[in-house]
């Protein structure tokens, strides 16, 4: 399997790969572990991917790559690798499967957190609040021309599925 991440962003980066390797021991997995912050080393990555043929992709999070996406899944489906996202913009564009924080819900805490400063809270006393929802989406027709067959378990999972 494959990672790519984005080296000028050394925290999500880090944070990605510290947390992607012992998961993919667990279940077997050989990470190979690819680094592009720019559009011309997501070709690169890309011409490597090609050549390596991994199982599958993983793109970490980052807003480089979030500025990407198209880029990204449009030469994931040339090189017909099936790949996961961060964000469900990516499946929206083709991209076979997104799974991440919901931005709805992030949006909603940012409306809340305004709320409580428009009545008086300090902002430096208002707690850090993490991600608490999650999203998955699934992209069925890129799964149909990856010739890859979506698991009912994985479809009953899915907050959307697009057709």
């Amino acid at each position: 399997m494959a990672v790519l991440v984005n080296p000028a962003n050394t925290a999500n980066a880090d944070t990605t790969l510290r947390e992607v390797d012992p998961a993919a021991r667990a279940i077997g997995l050989q990470i190979h572990v690819l680094k592009a912050s720019t559009s011309h080393e997501i070709e690169a990555a890309f011409q490597t991917l090609g050549r390596d043929r991994p199982d599958a992709l993983f793109v970490g999070t980052d807003p480089f790559f979030s500025s990407r996406h198209v880029q990204l899944v449009n030469l994931a489906s040339r090189h017909a690798i099936p790949a996961i996202y961060s964000q469900r913009e990516f499946a929206d564009v083709g991209g076979l499967m997104g799974y991440g924080a919901s931005v709805t819900d992030a949006y909603r805490q940012a409306g809340v957190y305004a709320g409580r400063i428009l009545k008086g809270s300090q902002p430096a006393s208002l707690p850090v609040v993490q991600a608490s929802k999650f999203e998955l989406d699934i992209n069925l027709p890129t799964a149909r021309m990856l010739g890859l067959t979506v698991p009912p378990t994985l479809i009953a999972r899915a907050d959307e599925m697009i057709e």
